[in-house]
């Protein structure tokens, strides 16, 4: 039996129950560490002729090399990234969904889930009062290996164990069940919180009834979306406040949660998706990103060449590691000041960092030069008529015609019973696409602007297969 790691969790356990404060100098103390006990970073440091021992500075540090799946996970056998070289300093396995296509294997221990505990609590405590709210928490996430829904249940549960009157009950992404144990659960309540990718639960708000009597609240992850699709579920769900009701985690399988959203960075985010110009400027994009704030103290961020690197902890310490997405961060001070420069001021909140991310520059389509974002399209299906009669699923492709003339294509997934207008719908998402991606605007020729939509039915095998995670594009 290993004491040492009843020592570990003990300590955890007293750090997370206590939430004192967070030691200044852990990301050189982790680096310190993963260098003399992870074998793989051992030798990637020696390759590059870097002596840990000249690493003494958050200068040093950033001298230290980038790395990335392909550079780092995939390199070394499981065992070495580890401590100690031994997978079985993990309790548990995870494997990632497979956004890129290839689903990868991370190994994690009770201690990395308490530093995602407490994004949960920022979450449920601090914006949903469950501390002193009798709370169901209804896990919506895929269950199994895949990394969303047992990690949330976990966290969940560690909430419960600190004292909020949580309980969890996890019937996964099974639409069915979920509208089955609600009707016997929720009335024993107060509140009830649906955690899952966008997509599902607003499929899952579509198919039932009476989320009033509920008091729903929201949990998401996995995805960016519109602060029109915010509204328009919340009024689906009977959810009076999205600002303060709604959050999205930023979430890796790799190292938990990232960030939150607070009502803090939703009201700033709401500011800027009412004024495209202004968000242009600071954002340095057409599109909108998804904002939250982090813990300095549990999670270290830098951007290197318009993508965010990260350093944190957990069954495979990650240093400079980078995961592909696009954005950018900002202090707490800095960014009150844009806001007052832009003559707004945002909703209260906890005084932490901002990090702003698009997503991962794979998931876009480019036509005619201009890249088209599914975030763009997504606000031309939340219009008033479509909504209704759409689930807010769809493919975006670039295609050739019989002349080998290039065609911006988009595949929409019909909402059960309805029936969507295909033209309305081209129309709608080439007004969006106009007003909110200047690219598009300006290198798509006006006659090759207005899209092709497709309808497919609800649940398609080919476009929509049902429990799986959905991919918004396609490559030729």
């Amino acid at each position: 039996m290993d004491t040492s790691r009843q020592t570990r969790v003990h300590q955890a356990f007293d750090e997370f129950f206590q939430s004192g404060d967070a030691n200044p100098d852990w990301v050189l103390d982790l680096f310190h560490r993963t260098a003399a006990t992870v074998p793989a970073y051992a030798k990637l440091l020696q390759a590059n002729d870097i002596d840990p021992a000249t690493i003494r500075t958050e200068a040093d540090f950033q001298r230290l090399p980038l790395l990335d799946k392909a550079s780092y996970h995939e390199r070394y056998p499981l065992p070495e990234l580890c401590r100690n070289g031994e997978l079985t300093g993990s309790d548990m396995i995870a494997v990632s969904s497979g956004s890129s296509g290839r689903p990868t294997v991370w190994p994690r221990a009770l201690e990395d889930e308490l530093h995602t505990a407490r994004r949960f609590e920022q979450v449920l405590v601090g914006g949903f009062e469950a501390d002193t709210t009798k709370t169901l928490a209804v896990v919506c996430f895929p269950l199994g290996t895949w990394v969303g829904g047992l990690f949330t249940q976990a966290c969940v549960r560690h909430l419960a164990a600190k004292g909020c009157p949580i309980t969890v009950v996890a019937p996964g992404n099974n639409k069915a069940e979920i509208l089955r144990v609600l009707p016997e659960l929720a009335p024993h309540f107060e509140q009830v919180v649906l955690l899952g990718y966008p997509p599902f639960v607003k499929d899952v708000i579509d198919s039932g009834t009476g989320w009033e009597a509920y008091r729903i609240k929201l949990v998401l992850a996995g995805e960016v979306f519109s602060e029109q699709w915010r509204d328009l579920v919340s009024a689906r769900a009977g959810i009076a406040n999205p600002k303060k009701d709604v959050a999205s985690l930023y979430g890796t399988a790799d190292s938990g949660v990232l960030g939150n959203e607070t009502a803090q960075s939703v009201s700033i985010r709401q500011f800027f998706a009412e004024h495209p110009d202004e968000a242009r400027e600071v954002f340095g994009d057409s599109r909108l990103p998804t904002l939250v704030q982090y813990d300095p103290g549990s999670r270290f961020f830098e951007v290197h060449d318009g993508t965010l690197v990260f350093t944190a902890d957990g069954g495979i310490p990650l240093l400079r590691y980078r995961i592909g997405d696009e954005g950018g961060i900002f202090g707490h001070a800095e960014m009150l000041e844009i806001c007052s420069r832009n003559g707004f001021t945002p909703h209260e909140g906890p005084e932490l960092p901002f990090v702003f991310l698009f997503g991962r520059s794979l998931f876009t389509v480019s036509f005619f030069g201009a890249n088209v974002y599914p975030e763009n399209v997504t606000v031309g299906l939340e219009q008033p008529g479509i909504s209704e009669t759409v689930t807010g699923k769809f493919v975006i492709e670039s295609v050739e015609d019989e002349d080998r003339d290039r065609r911006l294509r988009i595949t929409v997934e019909a909402a059960p019973g309805a029936e969507p207008d295909a033209g309305v719908i081209a129309e709608a998402v080439r007004t969006q696409l106009l007003r909110l991606n200047s690219e598009f605007a300006h290198y798509v020729p006006a006659e090759r602007q207005l899209p092709e939509v497709v309808l497919r039915p609800h649940g398609d095998p080919d476009h929509f297969p049902v429990g799986v995670k959905h991919r918004y594009t396609r490559r030729a």
